[in-house]
C-alpha cells in the first residue's frame, strides 16, 4: 500500500472514530461536567430559576415549572417538588406540571437547545457592564418559557439566553450540548455506591437506629429529626465526596431504599419504616451542604450519651399536632442533658441548619437577626432546665412552637396564643434564675471548638463559622437548651418552605422572640447598671414599641459575677472571652480584632502580611467615614496573587446597621447606612459571592487606597474597571470556580459549588 493510500485510510478511520465518539456522548463524562461548570451555580436547590435543577440527571430530565418555591405571599400551601423525593422519572414530573427542556417537539429543537442558541448568538461585550433591561436581582420575575411559548420569548428577549447574563459556554461545550440534545439527550448516569468500609459503617449506624423497644425507638426518632438535614460523612475511611442523608424508608437494611416523602420530618410516615443512610447523588452545592461527621467513636459516644442512664419509657408518642409543636413534651422521657449535650457537641452544625438551612434563600428568617453577632452557649451544669426537674416540669408546657395550623383566618389567634405562652415562660425563667447563684465564667460552655460561633447575615442569606470573627458586635447571643432546641424546631424541623404566608409569618415572628430571648439571656452576664443601656441600643426607635407589644419585661437586679466594669462592660466581656477561650477559638482574627498594631496572621508569608495589614485599614470603619461601603455589595471576594503563583482568598462582608430588627416589614425604614462596617477575613465565608476583585499582593496598598479615595459611584467604578471581575469577563468562570477550588484545597469536606444568582452588575 502506498504512503498516500495509507494516510487516506488512516484519516478515514479517524473520521469514523470521531463520528462514533460524537454519536456516543456520555451524560456523566461529557454533559454533567458542562452543567457543573456553567449552570449549577444558578440552577440548584429550591431557588433554581423555573425550578430547573441541573445538579443531577434527574433534575435535567424533570425539567422546568413556572411556580416559584419561594413565595412569601401565597395563601395556600404549595405541593412539594423535592428532587429525588416527590416524584421519580420524567412522566411522574409531567403529572406535576413540569415540562421537558430536553425533548425536541413538532420538529423544533429542545427548549434547552433554543436557550443556549440564544446565549451563543448574543454574547456579552467582554468586561463591560451587563446591558440595561436585564434584571439580575434575586427577586426578579423569571419568565420560564415553555415549548409553546419559546418562539415568542426568543423574539422578545434576545439577550436572555443561557447562561443568563454571564460569560457563556465555550464553543466546544456548546457543540457538545447541541449534539447531545440532537441525539435525544440520552443519560448514562449511575448512582454511586458506598465503599466496603463505608458500607460497614452504614450497617452499624442503621443497626443502632433501628433497634426495637420504646426507649430505643424514641431516641432514634429524636436523632432522625436532628440529623435529617445533614450531609453525613464518615471521618474514618470515608471516600472523599461521599455524603449520606438520613431518611425513613419502607425497606430495611440490605435492600434498595424506598424513601417516605413526608412534608416534614416529624410528620406521620403512615407505614412501618426503617432509618436508612441514603447516598446523596448529584453535584454538591455549598449553600445546602451542611455537614455532620460520623465515625465508630461518634457512634459509641451517642450510645453512651443516650443509654448509659437508667431512664425508661413504656410508650412512644404519636405524630399529632401537639407532638410536632412541642418537642420538649414529645421527648421528655429522654434525659434533657443527653439531648442538649448532643447538640452542643456539634453546635456549629445545628446553628448552620437554622441560619442557612432548609430554605437556601433565607430572608424569610434572616431579617430577624443582626448582620453580625457572636453566639455561645450556657453550660449544661448551669442550665436550670437541665438541672432542676421541678422548673423543667413547669417550663415544658410553655415551650410549644407555632406554625402547625396555617389557616389564614386563625393566624393572629395562633400567633398571640404562642407569644403569650412564650412570655409566660420568660417570666417563669426570670423568677427561677433570680433565685439561682449569679452567673460566672463557668456558666459559659467550653467543651470544644463549637463553643464560640460567628454569624453573618448578607440580606437574604447568612453564614456561620466557628470562632470569633470580626469586630466586637452590637449584640451577642447566649443560648441555653430551650433556646437552641426551639430555634432548631421552629426554623428547621417544623418549617415548610412550600408553606403559606400564615405558616411563614408565624415562624418568622416566633424566631424574633427567640432572638430577643438569646440577647436578653446575654444581658444576665452584664452588670445590672449596663443592661438598660445595651437594651436601648439594640431596640432603638420603633424597637421600643415592639418591646412593649410583644416582649416579656425582663428587667431585674439579679447580679452578675463575671467581674466586669460597669462602664464598657460589653467590650471588656469580649476581650476576656477572647483571652479565656483562646484555646477554643477556631479562627483568631488579627485583621478585625487588631490589638498590637500587627494586624495580620503571623504564620503567612510576608507579602500576605503586608496585604492583610493594608486590608485592616478598611475593617470596622463606619460608612460615614469610608464612603466606598455605600457601593460595596454584601459579600465581596478578594483574590490575592503572590509572585510564586499561589493565591489567597479573602471575604469582605458588609455589615448593615439597623436601629432594630424587631419587625417583619419596613427594614429600609430602620436602616442606618452611615453605621455600616466591613469585616475582612481569609477564606470563603459566603455561599453567595456578590462580586470579586483580583489583585497582586504588592497591589494591596494601592487597592485599599483606591477604595478609601472612592467618594462616589464614578470613583468606585474606576476601582471595578482596574481590579474587578465582571460577569462579562471572558475568564469569569475560571475566577469564580477558583473559589470552589480554594474550598477543596483548604476545607475539602465543606467544599461545594458556590451560587452566582446574587453576583452583581458593578
Amino acid at each position: 500500500m502506498s504512503l498516500r493510500a495509507s494516510l487516506a485510510l488512516t484519516m478515514a478511520f479517524m473520521l469514523l472514530a470521531g463520528g462514533a465518539r460524537a454519536a456516543n456522548i456520555s451524560y456523566s463524562k461529557d454533559i454533567q461536567p458542562i452543567f457543573t461548570d456553567k449552570c449549577v451555580a444558578c440552577h440548584a436547590c429550591y431557588d433554581s430559576p423555573c425550578q430547573l435543577n441541573l445538579s443531577a440527571a434527574e433534575g435535567a430530565q424533570r425539567g422546568a415549572n413556572k411556580l416559584p418555591v419561594y413565595n412569601g405571599s401565597r395563601t395556600k400551601a404549595q405541593d412539594t417538588t423535592r428532587l429525588f423525593l416527590d416524584a421519580h422519572g420524567a412522566d411522574a414530573w409531567r403529572r406535576k406540571d413540569f415540562w421537558s427542556v430536553l425533548d425536541a417537539r413538532n420538529g423544533q429543537a429542545a427548549l434547552m437547545a433554543r436557550m443556549i442558541d440564544l446565549g451563543h448568538n448574543h454574547p456579552l461585550v467582554p468586561n463591560a457592564k451587563i446591558p440595561d433591561g436585564l434584571d439580575l436581582s434575586i427577586n426578579r420575575s423569571n419568565q420560564c418559557p415553555t415549548p409553546d411559548s419559546i418562539d415568542d420569548f426568543v423574539a422578545k428577549n434576545p439577550r436572555s439566553g443561557m447562561p443568563f447574563a454571564v460569560s457563556g459556554l465555550s464553543d466546544q461545550q456548546y457543540g457538545t450540548l447541541k449534539k447531545w440534545l440532537a441525539e435525544g439527550a440520552p443519560v448514562d448516569e449511575q448512582a454511586w455506591l458506598p465503599s466496603a468500609a463505608e458500607a460497614r459503617q452504614v450497617n452499624a449506624w442503621e443497626t443502632f437506629l433501628n433497634q426495637r423497644g420504646a426507649r430505643e425507638t424514641l431516641v432514634s426518632r429524636w436523632l432522625y429529626e436532628h440529623l435529617f438535614l445533614a450531609h453525613l460523612y464518615f471521618q474514618d475511611k470515608g471516600a472523599p465526596g461521599h455524603f449520606f442523608q438520613l431518611v425513613r424508608s419502607r425497606t430495611p437494611s440490605g435492600v434498595p431504599i424506598d424513601p417516605i416523602p413526608t412534608r416534614r420530618p416529624n410528620d406521620d410516615p403512615g407505614v412501618e419504616f426503617y432509618y436508612r443512610l441514603w447516598p446523596i447523588q448529584g453535584v454538591i452545592v455549598h449553600k445546602t451542604h451542611i455537614t455532620y461527621p460520623l465515625s465508630p467513636a461518634k457512634l459509641a459516644h451517642t450510645r453512651e450519651l443516650f443509654f448509659s442512664g437508667d431512664w425508661t419509657t413504656d410508650k412512644v408518642p404519636g405524630y399529632g399536632l401537639q407532638h410536632r409543636a412541642n418537642p420538649f413534651e414529645t421527648f421528655a422521657a429522654i434525659p434533657a442533658r443527653a439531648r442538649y449535650q448532643f447538640m452542643l457537641d456539634n453546635a456549629e452544625y445545628f446553628v448552620r441548619t437554622f441560619i442557612r438551612g432548609p430554605v437556601c434563600r433565607g430572608q424569610i428568617a434572616t431579617d430577624v437577626i443582626r448582620d453580625n453577632f457572636w453566639t455561645f452557649f450556657q453550660d449544661p451544669d448551669h442550665d436550670l432546665y437541665i438541672t432542676d426537674p421541678v422548673y423543667r416540669a413547669k417550663a415544658t408546657p410553655l415551650l410549644a412552637l407555632p406554625g402547625q395550623i396555617d389557616d389564614m383566618s386563625q393566624m393572629l389567634q395562633q400567633w398571640t396564643a404562642y407569644r403569650d405562652k412564650r412570655n409566660e415562660y420568660e417570666a417563669l425563667r426570670l423568677d427561677t434564675y433570680e433565685d439561682a447563684p449569679a452567673p460566672t465564667w463557668a456558666d459559659i460552655w467550653r467543651g470544644n471548638d463549637n463553643a464560640l460561633l460567628s454569624i453573618f447575615r448578607q440580606y437574604d442569606s447568612a453564614s456561620v463559622r466557628k470562632g470569633l470573627i470580626g469586630g466586637v458586635p452590637q449584640t451577642m447571643w447566649w443560648m441555653d437548651y430551650p433556646l437552641l432546641e426551639r430555634t432548631y424546631y421552629g426554623l428547621v424541623v417544623n418549617f415548610d418552605v412550600f408553606g403559606n404566608v400564615s405558616h411563614q409569618a408565624q415562624t418568622r415572628l416566633y424566631f424574633d422572640l427567640i432572638r430577643n430571648g438569646a440577647e436578653q439571656n446575654f444581658l444576665r452576664l452584664m452588670p445590672v447598671a449596663e443592661r438598660p443601656k445595651l437594651l436601648d441600643d439594640w431596640y432603638q426607635s420603633s424597637g421600643k414599641l415592639k418591646m412593649w407589644l410583644d416582649y416579656q419585661n425582663v428587667e431585674n437586679d439579679a447580679p452578675s459575677d463575671l467581674g466586669l466594669p460597669e462602664h464598657g462592660a460589653k467590650g471588656a466581656f469580649a476581650s476576656q472571652l477572647l483571652s479565656r477561650f483562646a484555646s477554643l477559638n477556631a479562627r483568631p482574627d488579627p485583621i478585625n480584632l487588631c490589638q498590637s498594631g500587627a494586624c495580620y496572621r503571623p504564620q503567612v508569608s510576608r507579602p500576605l502580611q503586608d496585604a492583610e495589614q493594608a486590608f485592616s485599614r478598611l475593617s470596622g470603619r463606619p460608612a460615614a467615614g469610608l464612603k466606598v461601603i455605600d457601593f460595596l455589595p454584601e459579600a465581596t471576594m478578594l483574590r490575592v496573587e503572590m509572585a510564586d503563583g499561589k493565591r489567597e482568598i479573602y471575604t469582605v462582608l458588609r455589615n448593615r446597621a439597623h436601629s432594630n430588627v424587631a419587625f417583619m416589614l419596613g427594614e429600609s425604614l430602620r436602616y442606618q447606612p452611615g453605621l455600616d462596617t466591613l469585616t475582612i477575613y481569609p477564606g470563603v465565608l459566603s455561599s453567595y459571592p456578590n462580586f470579586m476583585f483580583s489583585l497582586k499582593a504588592e497591589e494591596a496598598g494601592d487597592f485599599v487606597s483606591a477604595l478609601e479615595q472612592a467618594k462616589d459611584q464614578a470613583g468606585f467604578e474606576q476601582v471595578v474597571e482596574h481590579w474587578g471581575i465582571r460577569r462579562s469577563n471572558p475568564q469569569f468562570w475560571t475566577y469564580f470556580h477558583d473559589l470552589d477550588a480554594y474550598l477543596r484545597e483548604f476545607e475539602p469536606v465543606e467544599a461545594g459549588i458556590l451560587d452566582m444568582n446574587r453576583y452583581e452588575n458593578l
